[in-house]
């Protein structure tokens, strides 16, 4: 007999009904568009391979964060503008966090992250002060691309309702290539050296790392979508450059080898069988 398993997942990273996907993946094609990259392609393959202590899954995607008048609109009504509880900004989590959700306890000092082109850098927003900012804050323009690139990568969930707590900025991008290196040189040296350098080339050619902001999603592991069983770690990293217009999603995990079930499959709920 086959039971159906209650989630206890926030409501909005559980997985959707079918009538439910085929809606939410139609909104998220129109307000994010995927960027087909034959590159990344060859990338999401050389980066996916089995060792013999787990299974890697890889994938790099590049979508265009350009809005037209109906995603203006649906950011606009996302956003609350005009209401009383409208807000610019969010603060983020402090950098430095594990890959599997944990936070690091260090403080830091950080200055504000500007990420759009409306944003004036003026010292006083909405109560934060960019001369004594304990954690880096978002602007809510920006975490609506970052969100909306999660729903269009991963249409089964719905993450309209995270905050900004769940992303960190991440310092620089060499403090994001020596972490994936680590990792992944520790999990599959000899696989990873094959591809290592076409992965840092390829990112830098097509969004120009210097120019990014980057993010990484490291919500808490009760409410980690990415977080399932066999999962052994993962991350996810957003390269977001703002004169682009475009953000590339970098997202890999590490499953056991004795999971069968692929990153990449889709779980339905079943109902309840004798």
């Amino acid at each position: 007999m086959k039971t159906k398993l209650i989630s206890t997942k926030p409501k909005y990273k559980q997985k959707k009904n079918i009538l439910q996907k085929y809606y939410l993946k139609k909104q998220n094609e129109e307000n994010m568009k995927l960027l087909e990259s034959s590159r990344f392609e060859a990338l999401n393959s050389a980066l996916s391979f089995e060792t013999g202590d787990s299974k890697i899954f890889a994938r790099i995607e590049s979508y265009s964060c350009k809005m037209i008048g109906s995603e203006k609109a649906l950011y606009k009504k996302w956003n609350g503008t005009g209401s009383e509880n409208h807000r610019e900004y969010e603060a983020l989590s402090p950098p430095g966090q594990t890959f599997m959700g944990g936070s690091s306890p260090t403080t830091y000092m950080r200055n504000v992250s500007w990420s759009s082109e409306e944003e004036d850098g003026s010292n006083m927003i909405n109560g934060f002060s960019n001369c004594s900012i304990l954690c880096d804050i978002i602007s809510r323009k920006t975490l609506f691309h970052l969100i909306s690139t999660l729903n269009a990568a991963f249409p089964d969930y719905d993450f309209s309702d995270a905050k900004g707590n769940e992303f960190s900025k991440e310092q620089n991008f060499q403090t994001v290539i020596n972490s994936v290196d680590n990792l992944l040189s520790v999990t599959a040296m000899d696989q990873y050296a094959k591809a290592r350098h076409a992965l840092w080339a390829t990112l830098n050619e097509e969004i120009d790392l210097p120019d990014c902001d980057i993010f990484s999603y490291t919500p808490d592991l009760t409410s980690d979508p990415f977080a399932e069983d066999g999962c052994l770690w993962s991350f996810n990293y957003f390269f977001y450059n703002r004169k682009k217009k475009r953000v590339v999603l970098f997202t890999c995990r590490a499953q056991s080898p004795f999971s069968n079930q692929s990153w990449f499959d889709v779980m339905e709920d079943d109902d309840f069988e004798d």
